[in-house]
């Protein structure tokens, strides 16, 4: 498996070859898209993406870990995580691609 990594830049580079923005614009639009995934989120809305999955921001209660090392009970503070349920169909491309 290769080590890519896709990022905004080649997400804008796609949308400016497919729809025919301009390199500016596109870059615009892939950043206000991701902006207002951000702030639905920040607001604890979900973001579902039809044929890809699901965000969504989970409330973690505060709990007592433990450090591997030393054993020592350390205090986990509440906070927010981020999460990723993916589709079903994306499940499934995913696997597919396992069969190589």
């Amino acid at each position: 498996m290769a080590g890519k990594t896709l990022t905004r830049m080649d997400l804008s580079e796609a949308v400016f070859r497919e729809v025919g923005l301009s390199r500016n614009e596109s870059a615009q639009l892939v950043e206000r898209v991701l902006e207002l995934m951000s702030d639905a989120l920040v607001e604890g809305e979900q973001v579902k993406i039809s044929s890809f999955g699901t965000f969504s921001v989970r409330s973690k209660t505060a709990r007592v870990g433990r450090n591997p090392k030393t054993g020592e009970e350390v205090p986990i503070s509440p906070r927010r995580v981020l999460t990723f349920r993916p589709s079903h169909l994306m499940k499934d491309r995913v696997a597919a691609g396992n069969r190589d």
